[in-house]
């Protein structure tokens, strides 16, 4: 259930390296065990190995334990690498606390400029060249750097960090009004993953839902909703648009709940209680309620 920038990569390496890569299994919420993650470690102890699980999901919004899969990989001398994407500018990642080796970001999802990002990378960890050429970025990414974004994707960060907390309540109050109108008109709805539980469990920013009573409406819900001025997706926001079953989904829900549409609803501060009661009359509307 990794973004398909993790898992594509490692595909791609698989075919090139005489690597081995191992995917955890999964509970009915989507979630993976930390007894597994360390019995895949204790039978690989002899090998040099990269754990990377991403912090947030970006279409159930689950939440891993980061530190404490931090931790585990140490006691195991693996390395640790986390799309946190979802996560940077709206949650506090201490990088001196937490032991993590690489964690990755893009500024468009704290409201940054689009086309860029950044990594950070464990002092004392030797990586091959990005792109090959000059020296910039120590080395790591030939090329001219595109200040402009980098000095926007700083500015948008540093408003975001500063802002956290009170955008943090705004979201999470509204997220929390999204799902009882849901529950509220749609008595039969399914939320997958863990959604919509605790903090502990799921991000405050993302709301997956499925919808047996529109089932007739599968393959035309998108449209509808796109038609009518609604932004959401069946899967990542990559996939906006895309009628295909997503395949984070597809990995641990049974095959009759993929048999109706799920939506991946993403919140930001931005978003008003207004928009929800929109979302919900169209929604009714479409399922002709």
């Amino acid at each position: 259930i990794e973004h398909h920038a993790v898992l594509h990569t490692l595909e791609a390496l698989a075919k090139e390296y005489p690597i081995k890569i191992v995917y955890l299994p999964l509970t009915d919420k989507g979630e993976i065990q930390l007894s597994d993650l360390e019995a895949a470690l204790a039978q690989h102890a002899a090998q040099k190995v990269l754990v990377s699980l991403m912090h947030l999901n970006n279409e159930i919004g689950n939440v891993l334990p980061i530190e404490r899969v931090a931790m585990l990989c140490k006691v195991y001398n693996a390395y640790f690498h986390s799309d946190t994407v979802q996560s940077v500018g709206h949650y506090l990642i201490d990088l001196q606390q937490i032991p993590v080796d690489f964690i990755t970001a893009s500024a468009h999802k704290f409201h940054g400029p689009k086309g860029v990002g950044f990594a950070f990378i464990r002092k004392g960890i030797t990586l091959h060249p990005l792109i090959y050429g000059g020296a910039q970025e120590k080395g790591l990414r030939a090329g001219t750097e595109s200040l402009h974004n980098i000095v926007g994707m700083a500015a948008a960060l540093t408003q975001s960090c500063e802002k956290m907390e009170e955008t943090t309540h705004k979201v999470k109050q509204l997220k929390q009004y999204l799902i009882e109108e849901i529950q509220q008109h749609f008595a039969e709805a399914v939320f997958n993953g863990c959604s919509a539980e605790g903090e502990e469990k799921a991000s405050y920013l993302i709301v997956n839902v499925g919808f047996p009573s529109l089932k007739e409406k599968n393959d035309t819900l998108l449209f509808e909703l796109d038609l009518k001025g609604v932004a959401c997706s069946k899967g990542s926001a990559c996939q906006s648009g895309s009628v295909q079953t997503s395949y984070v989904l597809s990995a641990f829900l049974p095959k009759e709940q993929l048999q109706y549409p799920s939506l991946r609803l993403s919140l930001s501060h931005f978003n008003t209680k207004e928009e929800v009661d929109i979302f919900i009359k169209i929604l009714r509307e479409i399922g002709g309620r």
